[in-house]
């Protein structure tokens, strides 16, 4: 059931995307509220695609004060999931969500429909998506991962959809310059990685880029977190109507190993502020991605 009622994809800036674009395909964009999977509706657009309603799947200690956000999933973001209904919000777009009930439970390399696997959670979403609203594909910010990639396309496969993985085996380095250059605004909400600590909770993901090379050089870590080395939570980007700000937000230990602590931040208050004024700042952005996307497209075939 939407939890932010049915309503277009309006507002200044993404009237003139309608008038600019022309829609190839209905798309909805599978979220954790992170810096890939915004940035790859950002792509679904700048491929003339239309993001009719966003999904996610939280965790079911969501709505307790008393337990963490930070669950053992093999498959979605969990931390952040307490700021979902404010990034819908601020995208202007109907928010479908469902309780992962399911564990990870398949763990073969190639995935079968198996019963109580979380995977199961994301099918029962997007039926019961399909059921209220028409849409063609999903949009997904995987980069690196065959496990997640393999069981949305399973997902996808089974409803008849078609998954739009835009990010797929693209360099780390080349994708977080675009991503900042693109005027994805994130911040980081967890670190879990060798080098990482305290200090780079609520970092600007701008900053982030920065400080994450050494670390990366001296122990290997995927720059842009596709190892689990830290998560974001975007407050603002191109497609957003509304910027997020964080109002109040409180740093939860999850495990505090000497090396390599898992930390998150828990957002308790969010607030959202017009961005009027930005319109043609995000136009700028988003024909930037389209030049990068052009460029790519231009190499690729060079080498055919």
């Amino acid at each position: 059931q939407s939890t932010w009622g049915h309503h277009s994809y309006t507002g200044p800036v993404h009237s003139i995307i309608q008038t600019l674009y022309s829609f190839t395909m209905r798309v909805i964009g599978l979220i954790s509220g992170g810096k890939d999977s915004t940035f790859n509706l950002m792509h679904c657009i700048a491929d003339g695609h239309e993001i009719v309603a966003l999904a996610n799947l939280y965790p079911p200690t969501l709505n307790d004060d008393n337990k963490e956000l930070e669950t053992d999933s093999y498959m979605y973001q969990t931390v952040g999931s307490d700021g979902i209904e404010t990034f819908a919000k601020a995208l202007d777009l109907p928010l479908y969500r469902r309780e992962i009930s399911g564990k990870p439970c398949n763990l073969d390399y190639s995935y079968k429909p198996s019963s109580g696997d979380e995977v199961e959670d994301l099918y029962e979403l997007l039926k019961e998506m399909k059921d209220d609203i028409e849409f063609d594909g999903v949009s997904v910010g995987a980069i690196m991962s065959q496990y997640q990639t393999d069981r949305v396309e399973n997902v996808c496969e089974r409803l008849d959809l078609k998954p739009l993985a835009l990010l797929w085996q693209r360099d780390q380095i080349e994708l977080l310059n675009e991503m900042v250059e693109c005027g994805v605004e994130a911040v980081i909400i967890k670190v879990a990685a060798l080098g990482l600590n305290r200090e780079h909770l609520g970092m600007k993901l701008s900053e982030m880029r920065d400080a994450i090379q050494r670390p990366a050089q001296e122990y290997g870590l995927n720059v842009c977190g596709e190892g689990g080395e830290f998560e974001s939570f975007t407050l603002n980007s191109p497609i957003h109507r509304y910027k997020i700000c964080i109002e109040s937000c409180e740093t939860v230990v999850h495990s505090q190993d000497v090396f390599a602590p898992v930390l998150y931040l828990k957002l308790n208050k969010l607030s959202l502020n017009d961005k009027s004024d930005c319109n043609e700042r995000d136009l700028q952005s988003l024909e930037k991605l389209k030049s990068f996307i052009s460029n790519r497209k231009s190499a690729t075939n060079s080498l055919i």
